[in-house]
């Protein structure tokens, strides 16, 4: 009988990915290097997804990125089997958690007594399961990684679900579990930066095409790919004071993150918004975070119905012929009347404008989505009206698809984020290694 357990719950509703560091092996004074793994988008999600190795013998897993979550974590199913793996007891030094949880069946990863909790979180299933947490190889590419804790649930030890129901549920088809890149000190960048003794530091670039592309997860200090450095601007990052995510504990900040957007304008004009949607409340709601698990960015009803009119009347100026709209999204476009250009169709630009003076700059190929032949859709979707239960929610979410093709610099120690706008303003793309 496995370990796992499932606790329901309601939600409202990342080319080549690399990690820099020193591992155990290397001298202490030697420069760090970087981890590279290649990321690949998933046409039928719309999610981004890595591979890594596990174990020994070693099992590869494609595992979808999530800058939300707070470990990495894969499918033990009854297939699978390490002789490397080691259970984190209970109230040991690497547990984290003042739970425990144990198991009916014989030892197997995923199945095992007196071991340290870990929940492994989809954010598009219908339930939390937990797990335990464990040691064991972890194989980045070719590079053999020891000491990183991780998580597994036997999605085989629940018979009775149906697939929607399954801890996969909304993953992409081949994903067999998340690799997380939260600010959680179970994250792999931060666990990585931790071992090593470097500031927790990473940079992600996620493919518009789905062909291997090039990224760096860097800890510590690294040079960019492309002479990139010159391209980008810094913002702060904002940490919301409450959790944001599905489990959350009192007093304990959120793990995602977020940014102070200013204002939002539409080829130059400011977007009428109240101010009060772009901060972040009391209660953890507002403010705009970064999601590489929406595939589309989001926006709360209040800020989508101004943003959505004044698009409209901007797409109007520039004599673009509104088409029917195809669900999800509203504003929709005759293609064949819309210009091209090195930066996607040539639509209105939108900007936000960020805390120091940032301005991130979507052009046509983040902004519009081909939904059906002929026919360009804005990228932006209605994310809705109020949180659902307990769970907070932001004003923006800035989704995947306004991530592509942007090089984004996540520097967790100096609470920093730096990015480039889209990479094709300077010949350049995420979607070539």
């Amino acid at each position: 009988m496995s370990s796992s357990y499932a606790i329901h719950f309601f939600l409202i509703s990342l080319p080549l990915f690399s990690v820099c560091c020193l591992s155990a092996s290397h001298a202490p004074n030697t420069k760090p290097h970087p981890f590279i793994l290649p990321i690949k988008k998933d046409p039928a999600t719309n999610l981004f997804y890595t591979s890594v190795g596990v174990g020994t013998p070693r099992h590869n897993f494609d595992l979808t990125i999530d800058l939300a979550g707070e470990n990495l974590w894969y499918d033990c199913n009854t297939h699978y089997n390490s002789s490397s793996y080691r259970p984190i007891a209970c109230g040991s030094k690497q547990c984290p958690d003042v739970g425990c949880v144990g198991c009916n069946g014989p030892f197997k990863p995923g199945c095992t007594n007196n071991t340290c909790p870990a929940n492994t979180i989809n954010p598009l299933a219908k339930f939390i399961f937990g797990g335990g947490l464990a040691q064991d190889f972890i194989f980045i590419v070719q590079q053999k990684v020891s000491g990183l804790l991780s998580a597994c649930v036997d999605t085989d030890g629940f018979p009775s679900f149906t697939n929607d129901e399954s801890p996969l549920n909304g993953l992409p088809k081949n994903s067999r579990g998340i690799i997380g890149l939260s600010r959680s000190q179970l994250a792999l960048p931060i666990q990585l930066a931790s071992a090593n003794k470097l500031p927790s530091k990473f940079s992600l670039c996620l493919p518009s095409l789905n062909h291997q592309g090039f990224t760096n997860l860097l800890v510590g200090t690294g040079e960019y790919p492309l002479g990139i450095s010159k391209f980008l601007q810094t913002t702060p990052l904002i940490v919301n004071p409450i959790s944001t995510g599905p489990v959350s504990v009192d007093g304990v900040a959120s793990k995602e993150y977020f940014i102070d957007v200013k204002a939002v304008k539409i080829d130059g004009h400011v977007v009428n918004l109240k101010p009060s949607l772009l901060s972040i409340d009391k209660k953890g709601n507002g403010g705009t975070k970064i999601s590489t698990m929406s595939p589309f960015t989001e926006l709360q009803t209040s800020v989508y119905k101004p943003f959505l009119r004044d698009f409209l009347k901007k797409a109007s100026d520039r004599r673009l012929k509104k088409v029917a709209a195809v669900a999800p999204f509203e504003a929709c476009f005759d293609s064949t009347r819309i210009g091209n250009s090195a930066t996607g169709l040539v639509v209105p630009t939108i900007d936000l404008v960020l805390e120091g003076g940032a301005q991130w700059s979507i052009h046509g190929a983040n902004s519009m989505v081909m939904a059906k032949e002929n026919v360009a859709c804005l990228a932006f979707v209605d994310g809705g009206t109020e949180p659902i239960m307990s769970f907070v929610k932001a004003s923006i979410v800035i989704g995947g698809y306004q991530l592509q093709d942007n090089h984004l610099v996540f520097d967790v120690a100096s609470s920093k984020l730096s990015f480039s706008s889209s990479l094709l303003l300077h010949n350049a793309t995420c979607s070539h290694s």
